[in-house]
Parts: C-alpha cells; structure tokens; sequence
C-alpha cells in the first residue's frame, strides 16, 4: 500500500512496515536476526517499522531486508508517505514531486521502480 502526502507540507518521510508472519519460533527467531538491525519491532502488533528520510545505501538496504523478510517468511510488507514528526530529526523528503513520483512508481506493479511513464 502506498499513498501520497498533503502536499503542503515540507517534510516528508518513507514509513515502511512489516507485518511479521505467523511462525514457529525458530522461524521467528531468522526473521529477528534478518530484521533486527534495520527496523524496530512493537510485540503488542507483531510489526517491524522503520521511517526513511532520504534514498541512499542504508535506505536501499533496509528496504531490500524487509523485502527479504516477505519473501522468505511471508511478512506483509507497506510503504507509505508520511509527514514527518516536528521530534524527527533525521533527514527528510521536501520536494513533494521527487516523493510523489517515487510512490506513484511503487504503486504501479507494471513498471519497473524508476522507469516513469512516457508523456
């Protein structure tokens, strides 16, 4: 699931979750080494989050382990555009096209991340 922020907000971050799969608890326990690292995890939910600020290494990484976590566990996996907190103080998104675009491509399963649509 995606969605686009109000766009008269400045400050915009990536939040992405994890919904953890029902598992044994050694299965559990590869999906908390896999996972630990990268997001945090709320028990009373069972999801693992994490709030993205800005696409670079780390980002890609956390994104490509949570990813990694559906795929191997059946973890549902969303992603939405968020305003961010006034306690954030990591980096954020401010240009709403730059954000607006990426969740658009992330919505369209057809097209490649990346690829944007010829006008």
């Amino acid at each position: 699931m995606t969605s686009i922020p109000h766009p008269n907000s400045a400050r915009w971050l990536l939040e992405v979750t994890a919904a953890s799969a029902s598992a044994d608890p050694t299965a559990f326990q590869k999906q908390r080494q896999l996972l630990c690292s990268v997001a945090g995890f709320d028990p009373a939910s069972r999801t693992w989050f994490v709030r993205i600020g800005v696409l670079d290494i780390r980002a890609l990484e956390i994104l490509q382990r949570l990813y990694e976590a559906a795929q191997r566990f059946g973890a549902e996996v969303r992603v939405q555009a968020i305003v961010a907190p006034d306690t954030w103080k990591g980096p954020c998104f401010t240009d709403v096209g730059e954000l607006a675009t990426l969740a658009a491509a992330q919505a369209d399963r057809s097209r490649p991340l990346g690829q944007l649509p010829v006008s």
